[in-house]
């Protein structure tokens, strides 16, 4: 597939917002690395010594590549310094891509979309999973038992990503607007605690955090696997262009890690656990709803889907009109590099 030029408008200013959204957006819950200021100074589209990429609790291949070094391995012959990122969800990813801060970046489907619609200048480059990760949640004491019940109530949502649109979808599907609720646009890890606290009646959830609330009492009351928009690993533009070998490395790595996370299942599940500061039984759990074996050329199936999200997110406001979201859509899907991919090129340990 062609590639569109980026546009790459640099300044001494634009390197200092950079540095500050490496530091500062990246680093919101406990245990988020952020990497070096400097080194995110100069992703963005990369330098030739220096990849900046993301790893996220919602993302397992990202966390299994990060622990085995494969990465640093590949690229060492190159010369190229690996840099991780702590992405907290799909908005904080996309905020990071869009800055520069990162190169490669872990997101849902819908988010990936919707950044591209408003300007984002990223291409998805690998489908890393097939997740059931979102559903909405509430507590035992709310009552609540169906969708139809979320009328009139308050309900927690991290806005820009997989659970808000699930929550939309969920809407829409039982007759629905999202007037009908208020919507507290909170991380997800707030969500979850305001959930715990009394301070919303329900949750538009995310695993890992999900099934650790769940294991603790709190209930998936509304569940659809095919409100889920996959997880897709994007990649900036100007990176693509200006580093395609180290860009093809980072996918022959992905699909390397998928081999070895669907051959190793209990060592993936407790990697999770470990980073993500769970139990491992409810890291087991997340892995079990995780399809890891999905097809992860971006295609058909990714466009199906995401055709209804983005009727759903210009009916929101998020997006201006259809022809918007469209021509981002047309843009978003790059199988280039997952089809030459060559996973024996990344040795495995």
């Amino acid at each position: 597939m062609a590639r569109r030029p980026a546009r790459l408008v640099r300044s001494a200013l634009t390197a200092v917002a950079v540095v500050t959204a490496a530091t500062l957006t990246l680093t919101g819950c406990a245990g988020e690395g952020s990497g070096s200021s400097t080194a995110a100074a100069a992703g963005g589209g990369g330098n030739g010594k220096t990849l900046t990429i993301d790893f996220a609790t919602y993302n397992p291949l990202s966390l299994v590549i990060k622990q085995k070094g494969w990465l640093e391995a590949a690229l060492k012959e190159k010369g190229v310094t690996v840099t991780w990122v702590q992405s907290a969800g799909s908005n904080k990813a996309n905020e990071a891509l869009r800055s520069g801060a990162i190169d490669v970046g872990s997101t849902a489907g819908s988010a990936a979309l919707l950044a591209r619609a408003n300007g984002s200048p990223i291409r998805t480059v690998d489908i890393y999973s097939q997740p059931e990760w979102s559903a909405l949640v509430t507590t035992p004491k709310t009552g609540i038992t169906s969708v139809a019940d979320l009328k009139g109530k308050s309900v927690a949502a991290t806005k820009g990503t997989d659970p808000y649109f699930f929550l939309l979808q969920a809407l829409a599907a039982n007759g629905l607007k999202a007037s009908d609720i208020t919507v507290q646009n909170l991380q997800h890890a707030d969500g979850r605690t305001a959930l715990d606290n009394g301070s919303v009646q329900a949750w538009a959830g995310l695993d890992p955090i999900m099934a650790a609330a769940q294991k603790n009492g709190d209930k998936l009351f509304y569940r659809n696997v095919a409100f889920n928009t996959y997880g897709f690993l994007n990649a900036r533009e100007d990176f693509l262009k200006s580093q395609p070998e180290i860009a093809q490395t980072v996918v022959n790595t992905y699909e390397a890690a998928r081999a070895w996370a669907k051959g190793h299942t209990a060592e993936t599940a407790a990697i999770l656990a470990d980073v993500a500061s769970i139990d491992k039984t409810v890291a087991t759990q997340v892995i079990a709803r995780t399809n890891l074996g999905v097809d992860p050329a971006p295609g058909a199936k990714q466009r199906a889907v995401l055709q209804k999200v983005g009727k759903i997110i210009v009916d929101s406001g998020d997006v201006k009109d259809a022809g918007t979201v469209d021509a981002a859509l047309n843009a978003l899907l790059d199988d280039e590099l997952v089809t030459k991919a060559d996973p024996s090129a990344v040795t495995t340990k």
